[in-house]
C-alpha cells in the first residue's frame, strides 16, 4: 500500500467522499468505521476535495489564547501516534492541573490516614486538610456556614440525598414536583422514584422558541398548582443547550408558593462565580470532577434549617452521636450526612482545585469562556448543514459548549472519525434523553471548552470536522 491514498467506503449502498489517510491511520479508520455501518472498502487515487470553500474559511473572530494550558500535563501528549491531543469534552469531565495532582500525591505520600478518628499526627494532618477543603468550598459558593457543605461522591448522590432524606419525608400524594425538559438524568430519575413512592406528580417546564428555559410556562404551572408545589429543581446551565438559566428569578417565583428550590450546578460551578445566598436557592449541588478536582467527590449546599430537619441518608460510622443496641442519635451537621470513611484524598483534591480556580479568578474564567465559546459557536454556525442546539450568543448568555448535528452524518460516527485527528468530543444523548426527544433527535455531538482551550484548538476541531464529514459522505457548505 502506498503511503498516501484516498479512502472510500460503501455505506449502506452509498460511496463516501474522499478522505486522505496513510499507514497506521488507514487501518485504524477501517477498524473504527467497520464497527459502525461500513459494508465495503475501496481505495482510489487521490482526487479533489468536494467541499466548496473548505480551504478558504476566514476566522470567525479574533484569536483567543488559552487561559492556562501549561498546568495540565495530560494535554501535552500525542494520540494515534502523531496527533496532538485537543480535548473538547470538559462538560463530561475536566482535566486536572498540577496543583491538584500534587495535592493528591502529597496526601498519600505524607498524610494518609483516616480522619476524625485518631489522635496521632497523621490523622490530625489528614483531618485538617479534609476540613480545610470544606472551608474552601464554603467560601467558593459563599455558604453562610461550613456546616452547610456536605461532601458527596458527586452531584448525582447529592440530589439523591435530598430526594430521599427530604423528599420521602415531605412529599405527599398529589404534591407537585416541578422540573424541566432540559434536565440531566440525575435530576430526573431520583424524583421519578420519589414520586412513585409518595404519589407526588411531576411537571416539566418546556423550552422557548430559542430553546431556553420558559419562565412563562413555569409561571403557568405555579399558578395552576399553587401551594401543591413543594419542589422546583433545575440546572443552572444546560449541558446540551448551553443556556444559562435565570435561577435567581426561578427561585423567587418558586418561593412565592413556598416551594423548595434545588439547583444543579454541575455546569456552572466550574465556569462562573456562584453565590448561593444571592441565588436564593435552598439546595445547590456540584461534582468536583467537572471543576478540575478528582472523580468521586462532590458537594451539597443546603440551608441550615432544611439540613437540620432532614434524616440521615446513610447510616453507619461517623454520622452518629450515641449508639445503643436499639437506637442511635445523630452527629451534628455536616457529619450527619457523611457516613463511613469519606473520600479523603478526593476532598483534599477538591480543596486544591477550588484554590486553583480562585487564584485564576472566576470572573476572569467566565469572561474568557464567553469569548472562546462565541468563537466556537460562530465557526460551527457558518455551515448550512450544521444545527446547533440552544440559543445563539446574541439571544442569551450561554456556556462555552455547542451540541450539534450535521445533516446526513450520525454524531457517533462523526466523533469517532474526529478522534483520529486527535480531537476529543462527545456524542450520544449526554444523559438527557427527554431533551433529545423534545428536540426531535436521538443523539447529538458536543464540543465543550474550558480554561485550557484556545481558538487554535477550535480551528483544529473545525478542520477535523470538515475532513470527517467528507469521509462520512456528508457535505459542508458555507452560508
Amino acid at each position: 500500500m502506498g503511503s498516501d491514498m484516498e479512502l472510500g467506503f460503501g455505506w449502506n449502498g452509498c460511496v463516501l467522499s474522499n478522505f486522505s489517510t496513510s499507514g497506521k491511520q488507514y487501518g485504524e479508520v477501517l477498524k473504527r468505521v467497520g464497527s459502525f455501518h461500513a459494508t465495503k472498502t475501496v481505495l482510489r487515487p487521490r482526487g479533489k476535495v468536494q467541499n466548496v470553500g473548505r480551504w478558504n474559511m476566514t476566522l470567525a473572530s479574533t484569536k483567543v489564547a488559552a487561559l492556562d494550558h501549561q498546568s495540565f500535563p495530560i494535554l501535552n501528549q500525542l494520540v494515534h501516534d502523531d496527533k496532538r491531543l485537543v480535548y473538547l469534552d470538559s462538560a463530561a469531565t475536566s482535566q486536572k492541573p498540577h496543583r491538584v495532582l500534587d495535592a493528591l500525591r502529597a496526601y498519600y505520600e505524607g498524610d494518609n490516614s483516616n480522619v476524625h478518628r485518631g489522635a496521632h499526627s497523621l490523622s490530625a494532618r489528614a483531618t485538617e486538610s479534609f476540613e480545610n477543603a470544606r472551608d474552601a468550598v464554603a467560601r467558593f459558593v459563599n455558604s453562610p456556614s461550613r456546616d452547610q457543605i456536605i461532601y458527596t461522591r458527586n452531584a448525582t448522590e447529592a440530589i439523591n440525598l435530598v430526594a430521599y432524606s427530604w423528599g420521602l419525608n415531605n412529599l405527599r400524594d398529589g404534591d407537585v414536583i416541578v422540573l424541566s425538559v432540559m434536565e440531566h438524568h440525575s435530576n430526573l430519575v431520583p424524583w421519578q422514584i420519589v414520586a412513585k413512592k409518595t404519589g407526588a406528580v411531576l411537571q416539566h417546564v418546556r423550552l422557548t422558541e430559542n430553546q431556553t428555559y420558559d419562565l412563562e410556562h413555569l409561571a403557568s404551572i405555579l399558578k395552576e398548582h399553587g401551594s401543591k408545589i413543594k419542589l422546583v429543581s433545575t440546572s443552572h446551565v444546560s449541558n446540551v443547550l448551553g443556556c444559562v438559566n435565570p435561577v435567581k428569578q426561578i427561585a423567587e417565583m418558586a418561593h412565592a408558593v413556598d416551594a423548595v428550590v434545588l439547583i444543579d450546578g454541575c455546569q456552572s460551578a466550574p465556569h462562573m462565580r456562584v453565590d448561593v445566598q444571592d441565588l436564593g436557592c435552598d439546595f445547590y449541588v456540584a461534582s468536583g470532577h467537572k471543576m478540575c478536582a478528582p472523580t468521586g467527590i462532590g458537594f451539597l449546599y443546603g440551608k441550615h434549617e432544611l439540613l437540620s430537619s432532614m434524616d440521615p441518608f446513610l447510616g453507619g460510622g461517623e454520622m452518629i452521636d450515641v449508639v445503643h443496641l436499639d437506637h442511635s442519635t445523630w452527629a451534628m451537621l455536616p457529619h450527619k450526612f457523611e457516613a463511613g470513611t469519606p473520600a479523603i484524598a478526593e476532598a483534599v483534591g477538591l480543596g486544591a482545585a477550588v484554590s486553583y480556580l480562585e487564584d485564576l479568578g472566576m470572573d476572569r474564567i467566565h469572561t474568557f469562556e464567553k469569548t472562546i465559546g462565541t468563537y466556537l459557536y460562530e465557526r460551527l454556525s457558518r455551515f448550512k448543514e450544521v444545527t446547533i442546539y440552544g440559543p445563539s450568543p446574541e439571544q442569551a448568555d450561554r456556556a462555552s459548549l455547542c451540541s450539534f448535528n450535521i445533516d446526513g452524518v450520525h454524531p457517533s460516527d462523526l466523533s469517532t472519525m474526529i478522534d483520529l485527528e486527535g480531537v476529543a468530543i462527545r456524542s450520544g444523548h449526554h444523559c438527557t434523553q427527554p431533551l433529545h426527544r423534545e428536540l426531535g433527535i436521538d443523539a447529538s455531538a458536543r464540543a465543550s471548552l474550558y480554561l485550557y482551550n484556545s481558538s487554535d484548538e477550535v480551528d483544529i476541531f473545525i478542520d477535523a470536522l470538515m475532513g470527517s464529514v467528507d469521509l462520512l459522505g456528508g457535505t459542508l457548505t458555507l452560508k
